[in-house]
Protein backbone atom coordinates (compact mmCIF):
# COMPACT_ATOMS: atom_id res chain seq x y z
CA UNK A 1 0.00 0.00 0.00
CA UNK A 2 1.28 3.65 -0.92
CA UNK A 3 1.03 6.33 1.32
CA UNK A 4 1.79 9.88 0.23
CA UNK A 5 2.26 12.45 2.72
CA UNK A 6 2.05 16.40 1.55
CA UNK A 7 3.91 18.96 3.59
CA UNK A 8 4.76 22.67 3.40
CA UNK A 9 1.13 24.74 2.40
CA UNK A 10 0.50 27.78 4.48
CA UNK A 11 -0.62 31.14 4.47
CA UNK A 12 1.54 33.48 2.25
CA UNK A 13 0.88 37.13 0.95
CA UNK A 14 0.29 37.44 -2.76
CA UNK A 15 3.41 37.43 -5.31
CA UNK A 16 5.11 35.37 -2.44
CA UNK A 17 6.45 31.90 -2.77
CA UNK A 18 6.09 28.33 -1.34
CA UNK A 19 7.64 24.58 -1.69
CA UNK A 20 5.05 21.68 -1.12
CA UNK A 21 6.12 18.30 -0.81
CA UNK A 22 4.66 14.91 -1.28
CA UNK A 23 6.50 11.85 0.09
CA UNK A 24 5.87 8.35 -1.14
CA UNK A 25 6.10 5.21 1.06
CA UNK A 26 6.89 2.10 -0.98
CA UNK A 27 8.94 1.05 -3.87
CA UNK A 28 7.34 2.24 -6.81
CA UNK A 29 8.02 5.86 -6.71
CA UNK A 30 10.74 5.98 -9.55
CA UNK A 31 8.67 4.14 -11.65
CA UNK A 32 5.59 6.54 -11.22
CA UNK A 33 3.92 9.50 -13.04
CA UNK A 34 3.66 11.98 -9.76
CA UNK A 35 0.70 14.82 -9.94
CA UNK A 36 -0.41 17.97 -8.11
CA UNK A 37 -3.89 18.99 -7.92
CA UNK A 38 -5.71 21.41 -6.11
CA UNK A 39 -9.50 22.00 -5.63
CA UNK A 40 -10.95 25.36 -4.40
CA UNK A 41 -14.15 25.58 -2.60
CA UNK A 42 -17.16 24.85 -4.06
CA UNK A 43 -14.92 23.59 -7.62
CA UNK A 44 -13.49 20.46 -8.94
CA UNK A 45 -10.49 19.41 -8.51
CA UNK A 46 -7.75 20.27 -11.34
CA UNK A 47 -4.37 19.29 -12.74
CA UNK A 48 -1.37 21.57 -11.62
CA UNK A 49 1.21 20.30 -13.39
CA UNK A 50 2.56 16.61 -13.84
CA UNK A 51 5.96 14.73 -13.98
CA UNK A 52 6.82 11.30 -15.71
CA UNK A 53 9.40 8.68 -14.56
CA UNK A 54 11.94 10.00 -16.94
CA UNK A 55 11.00 14.01 -15.65
CA UNK A 56 8.69 15.17 -18.69
CA UNK A 57 6.86 18.01 -17.35
CA UNK A 58 3.32 19.43 -17.89
CA UNK A 59 1.51 22.21 -16.35
CA UNK A 60 -1.76 24.32 -16.71
CA UNK A 61 -2.09 27.10 -18.38
CA UNK A 62 -3.02 29.17 -15.26
CA UNK A 63 0.50 28.48 -13.31
CA UNK A 64 2.98 28.03 -16.16
CA UNK A 65 6.12 30.36 -15.51
CA UNK A 66 5.45 30.50 -11.93
CA UNK A 67 5.14 27.06 -10.97
CA UNK A 68 7.91 24.42 -11.18
CA UNK A 69 7.45 20.40 -10.49
CA UNK A 70 10.54 18.28 -9.84
CA UNK A 71 11.26 15.29 -8.44
CA UNK A 72 13.89 13.37 -6.16
CA UNK A 73 13.46 9.68 -6.62
CA UNK A 74 15.98 9.08 -4.05
CA UNK A 75 14.22 10.63 -1.22
CA UNK A 76 11.36 9.01 -2.81
CA UNK A 77 9.70 12.78 -3.03
CA UNK A 78 8.08 15.14 -5.34
CA UNK A 79 8.49 18.92 -5.36
CA UNK A 80 6.33 22.04 -6.76
CA UNK A 81 8.30 25.01 -5.93
CA UNK A 82 4.76 28.17 -6.28
CA UNK A 83 6.10 31.25 -7.17
CA UNK A 84 4.74 34.81 -7.85
CA UNK A 85 1.28 33.15 -5.89
CA UNK A 86 -1.98 35.42 -6.33
CA UNK A 87 -5.45 34.48 -4.23
CA UNK A 88 -6.51 32.53 -6.94
CA UNK A 89 -3.98 29.91 -6.55
CA UNK A 90 -5.99 29.69 -2.87
CA UNK A 91 -7.07 25.85 -2.49
CA UNK A 92 -6.02 22.25 -0.87
CA UNK A 93 -3.32 20.82 -3.11
CA UNK A 94 -3.27 17.33 -3.62
CA UNK A 95 -0.37 14.93 -4.55
CA UNK A 96 -1.11 11.98 -7.14
CA UNK A 97 1.06 9.27 -7.72
CA UNK A 98 -0.57 7.47 -11.08
CA UNK A 99 -0.31 3.88 -11.64
CA UNK A 100 -2.17 1.62 -14.35
CA UNK A 101 -4.15 -0.44 -11.12
CA UNK A 102 -5.05 3.10 -10.12
CA UNK A 103 -4.39 6.22 -8.39
CA UNK A 104 -2.52 6.72 -5.19
CA UNK A 105 -3.77 10.56 -3.03
CA UNK A 106 -2.36 12.36 -0.24
CA UNK A 107 -4.25 14.24 2.02
CA UNK A 108 -3.90 17.54 1.18
CA UNK A 109 -2.42 20.48 1.93
CA UNK A 110 -4.01 24.02 2.35
CA UNK A 111 -2.45 26.54 0.50
CA UNK A 112 -3.84 30.70 1.17
CA UNK A 113 -2.62 33.21 -0.77
CA UNK A 114 -3.97 36.61 0.58
CA UNK A 115 -4.08 39.96 -1.22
Amino acid sequence: QVQLVESGGGLVQAGGSLRLSCAASGSIFSSSAMCWYRQAPGKQRDLVAGITPGGTTNYADSVKGRFTISRDNAKNTVYLQMNSLKPEDTAVYYCNMRRMTGDYWGQGTQVTVSS
